[in-house]
């Protein structure tokens, strides 16, 4: 095997016996085999969309298949090969719906194997070590695959609440087959990675229509970090309609619902915190989960990625839902919650034992919303800079870089933050300025659009490019998603963007120096070196 796609990647070059993540040599060929025949079927889908032929399934099929091989979703060799089997068919219908073509690329013609094993031969033989092509030419595929990746995570989410976007399938198909075109250059591949980043935008700009339209637009909201007297569920991924199913099945049945990792965001969505079994949030972020787990007294259930092998002392109370599956760990394959419900009573559950409360639901509606006092705090000169600091958080050495930044951000600055990596600060207490909390907690990853709005419209307000506002980004990263956005932020133009805690494995040498001259991008320092250059900077 070999792998690089997410920020553990083994000695910062490539996990080549087994993943840092857990995946088994099998499980990696095999999801290799699965970008491989996507590509087949992007191919084909591209070709029929030339024609103006088009096939829901077909489409639909491109998220589930991209998204079940994004960094910890499906580690069960046994469920990819039954999407394998599926894909065949799909890819099939695409061939008949495009109708023939000469000098069809190997992706698109391949015969799956019969069986896991010679699909595993198959995987092998198609890995990122069997591509004989220019070293930046492989690097630049390999950023459009993760970003496709990223992009079908979110609007998987999207597409569970039943909305979808052609601007989407149409991209998916034309970046897939552009990956077996050996007639691109370059520039090409450099144009359909800011492509990438500009659909994304509209991907997560659908995602926020849906859960706004859905469950309301987030609301400032205190939550608690103790716990209530009774029995427990606790819910960590990303799926808010997941969630929301959960919640209306246990309602009245004395079982109380805590959220996990990238879940938190949920408590400040309307149509979810008038649930008044959603008690709070339990643990931090995703890497702490096996250390963690092993002290929650109910069940557990994954709806997204971010699972990691779990502990025997917790895994015969765990579940999985969506495209997160581990071998071994029961799968709830609909919306009956019901397995896990039982569980749940049969368990102890919690104490009564009320513990710190913490802010979120600053969203772009809910900061936008006291713009004018925002403005005039700039303008008066009370707030001075604004920070994003967030993104992935994970496991490997470096991360309390970003707790340091957090701490040493002048009293007279505000700080941005999303995704998990803001379990490493988001307990401390930063105070406010004239009554504007100095940390704004805008919600999951996915959320890096509310940011988007947010600096879009300070923009506005003061007349001036994105990059002239006193606004830095300082963001780590850790898989797939983390990758899209950041195409996102440079297809938008935004420059001096810090990424850490290191830089990406599969980003070559020269991609990197055309990132620095039209981007300025860069690594994190130190985190009172870093502060001093961008203060030092922007005074």
């Amino acid at each position: 095997m070999f792998c690089y796609q997410c920020e553990q990647a083994a000695q910062g070059t490539g996990c080549t016996k087994i993943g840092v993540c857990g995946k088994q040599p099998d499980v990696a060929a095999l999801q290799d085999l699965l970008v491989h025949q996507l590509k087949g079927i992007g191919y084909w889908g591209n070709l029929a969309r030339q024609q103006g032929k088009k096939d829901a399934a077909i489409d639909r099929f491109l998220i589930d298949g991209l998204f079940t091989t994004v960094t910890n979703v499906d580690f069960d060799p046994a469920a990819i090969v039954k999407i394998l089997q599926h894909g065949d068919k799909i890819r099939a219908q695409a061939q008949a719906l495009a109708g023939a073509a000469a000098n069809a690329p190997e992706a698109a013609t391949f015969a799956l194997a019969a069986d896991q094993a010679g699909m595993v031969r198959q995987g092998e033989a198609h890995g990122l070590t069997t591509f004989a092509v220019d070293a930046d030419i492989k690097s630049i595929r390999e950023i459009i695959v993760y970003g496709l990746k990223g992009m079908a995570a979110y609007a998987d989410h999207a597409l569970i609440l039943g909305y979808e976007d052609e601007t989407i399938y149409a991209y998916l198909h034309k970046a897939l087959a552009s990956l077996s075109d050996d007639k691109l250059g370059l520039m090409d591949y450099v144009g359909l990675a800011m492509e990438c980043g500009k659909v994304n935008l509209t991907t997560m700009g659908l995602l926020d229509k849906a859960h706004t339209d859905k469950y309301g637009h987030p609301v400032p909201t205190k939550v608690q970090l103790g716990t209530k007297k009774g029995k427990a569920i606790l819910v960590s991924g990303h799926d808010l309609k997941m969630l929301e199913e959960l919640l209306k099945q246990t309602e009245g049945q004395g079982v109380n619902i805590y959220t996990h990792g990238e879940m938190i965001p949920a408590h400040g969505y309307p149509g979810l915190k008038k649930y008044t079994h959603l008690a709070g949030n339990f643990g931090g972020a995703w890497q702490d989960q096996a250390k963690e787990f092993v002290d929650f007294p109910g069940s557990i259930i994954f709806n997204t990625n971010c699972i990691q092998r779990p502990a025997e002392a917790y895994k015969d109370r765990l579940f999985t839902w969506g495209l997160v599956q581990w071998p071994d760990v029961e799968h709830i394959g609909g919306w009956d919650f019901s397995a896990v419900i039982k569980k749940a009573q049969e368990l102890p559950g919690f104490d009564e034992a009320p513990g710190k409360e913490i802010l979120v639901g600053f969203g772009h509606n809910a900061v936008l919303g006291v713009a004018d006092k925002v403005i005039a705090a700039v303008q008066a000169g009370q707030i001075k800079h604004f920070f994003l600091i967030g993104g992935c958080d994970g496991a490997k050495s470096g991360r309390n870089y970003y707790t340091e930044f957090a701490e040493k951000v002048p009293k007279d600055c505000v700080i941005l933050t999303l995704a998990c990596g803001k379990y490493r600060f988001n307990k401390l207490d930063f105070g406010d300025i004239g009554g504007i909390p100095r940390l704004l907690d805008v919600g999951q990853c996915n959320d890096a659009y509310s940011a988007i709005q947010i600096a879009l419209a300070l923009a506005g307000a003061f007349k001036c490019d994105v990059n002239a506002l006193p606004l830095s980004m300082i963001l780590s990263w850790y898989e797939q998603k983390a990758v899209v956005i950041l195409l996102t932020l440079l297809s938008l133009g935004i420059k001096n963007i810090k990424l850490g805690p290191t830089l990406p494995a599969f980003i070559s040498p020269n991609v990197l120096n055309f990132l620095v001259q039209n981007f300025n991008i860069g690594p994190i320092g130190t985190a009172e070196g870093d502060l001093k250059q961008i203060l030092g900077a922007a005074a």
